[in-house]
């Protein structure tokens, strides 16, 4: 009886050794199923996009296989990719989750201690009811800069658009209650209020009624129109070039728990953006690739410019 109790535990200690060797060498990372061209997946197709090819060229340098965890966040007054990601990573889904939005309010200790999971690939009715206990989060170092860009129509003056300022005398369209609206009003003590024309965003096709030459320029997500030049590569709008120097770093977050992942993922990011990678990557989905840049987590220099109405 001794004997098989010994080769009993034997055999769970061995099974249980094997399960935690091939965990480490897998990767599992979170990724929005609808962020083209960051990334973006259809049930039934392989994902595509920047951060899937990133994923894969970092998992290839770790010795470790790739598997994504696909999630869909909800763009609504009640979500929180604060609390989505780190319900995601605290219930074990994934081990970092890509594209995180570096600011102080996204990496501060949870004001919560659970939080409900987003939908994600494979969840069962339980997964949509229950709350998570909640971590930490720890970023890893940023691998992307993203900010707002200046997109022209068709009929816009050929002139070169080096500040908010040369906006003017256009005929400005905005979504409602944006970021983009709140510095395009706020500007110069509100010069451009007059040139402004509002859209509400679940309901006004914004570039659709720049493409049509409804109006003459907007201000907008660059990552956004990438995603329409994509989808409509016919388009005749013009990127100007400009892009707003204040924006967010990008990059992964995982539970303070993944140091030691953190650590090494840190160096590849490091290698990569050493031999160009990053941006051969970033070129090859379809991305506007801006190196990350100071300061490293945003604060809120944006508060400050609409409160001052600065240029």
């Amino acid at each position: 009886m001794r004997r098989v109790v010994c080769w009993a535990a034997a055999m769970f200690i061995s099974t249980a050794t094997t399960a935690a060797s091939a965990a480490d060498d897998v990767l599992r990372i979170c990724l929005d199923e609808n962020l083209p061209p960051l990334s973006i997946h259809h049930r039934g197709k392989p994902g595509m996009g920047f951060d899937v090819m990133l994923g894969q060229a970092i998992a290839d340098r770790l010795g470790k296989k790739l598997e994504i965890q696909w999630y869909e966040s909800k763009l609504d007054e009640d979500s929180s990719p604060a609390l989505e990601a780190n319900a995601l990573l605290s219930d074990g889904r994934c081990a970092l989750v890509a594209s995180y939005a570096f600011t102080q309010d996204g990496l501060v200790a949870p004001g919560v201690k659970t939080a409900k999971l987003p939908d994600f690939d494979g969840a069962t009715r339980d997964d949509r009811r229950r709350r998570v206990p909640l971590g930490t989060l720890t970023p890893s170092k940023p691998y992307l800069f993203s900010t707002l860009t200046v997109v022209l129509g068709p009929g816009a003056p050929q002139r070169p658009i080096t500040d908010i300022g040369d906006l003017a005398g256009l005929r400005l369209a905005i979504e409602s209650g944006t970021l983009a609206d709140a510095i395009l009003m706020t500007f110069d003590k509100g010069r451009l209020i007059d040139d402004i024309t509002h859209l509400i965003p679940t309901r006004g096709d914004l570039l659709g009624a720049l493409e049509q030459g409804k109006f003459d320029a907007t201000l907008l997500d660059n990552r956004r129109f990438d995603a329409y030049r994509a989808a409509h590569p016919e388009s005749r709008l013009r990127p100007s070039g400009y892009s707003y120097p204040i924006g967010v770093n990008r990059g992964y977050v995982g539970l303070s728990s993944s140091a030691e992942l953190l650590a090494s993922v840190d160096n590849v990011l490091t290698a990569l953006n050493a031999s160009g990678a990053l941006a051969s990557l970033a070129r090859d989905a379809g991305l506007t690739y801006l190196p990350p840049r100071e300061p490293v987590i945003l604060g809120d220099a944006f508060q400050k410019v609409i409160r001052s109405g600065a240029r």
